[in-house]
């Protein structure tokens, strides 16, 4: 018999790791460059924000425009399946706030 596919485990995989969590929070800001996302994100290292990265636009998360600049400037924002994200972000974070410290 096989198993059904848990909607929990298929948001956890589409989203990611831990470090999604912090990119999508600086992308509802507003859209960001690599280097901005590195210095917004305390403690993420490069090759963890690429890799973050690279995920999140795989399943249409963010997306990734490069512009012919020298050095190329990217730029990451969200997708609308990325925005439609933010109402569960926001109550993790109310549940945060409420049951951090306890």
């Amino acid at each position: 018999m096989e198993a059904i596919p848990c909607t929990i485990e298929k948001a956890l995989n589409i989203i990611g790791n831990k470090w999604s969590f912090l990119v999508l929070k600086e992308l509802y800001v507003d859209k960001r460059r690599f280097n901005e996302l590195l210095r917004a994100i305390n403690g993420i290292s490069p090759n963890a924000l690429t890799t973050t990265l690279k995920h999140l636009e795989k399943n249409n998360i963010v997306t990734r425009t490069v512009f012919p600049t020298v050095p190329v400037t990217v730029e990451y924002e969200l997708t609308e399946k990325g925005i439609a994200f933010h109402k569960v972000l926001k109550e993790m974070k109310k549940w945060g706030a409420e049951w951090g410290d306890k």
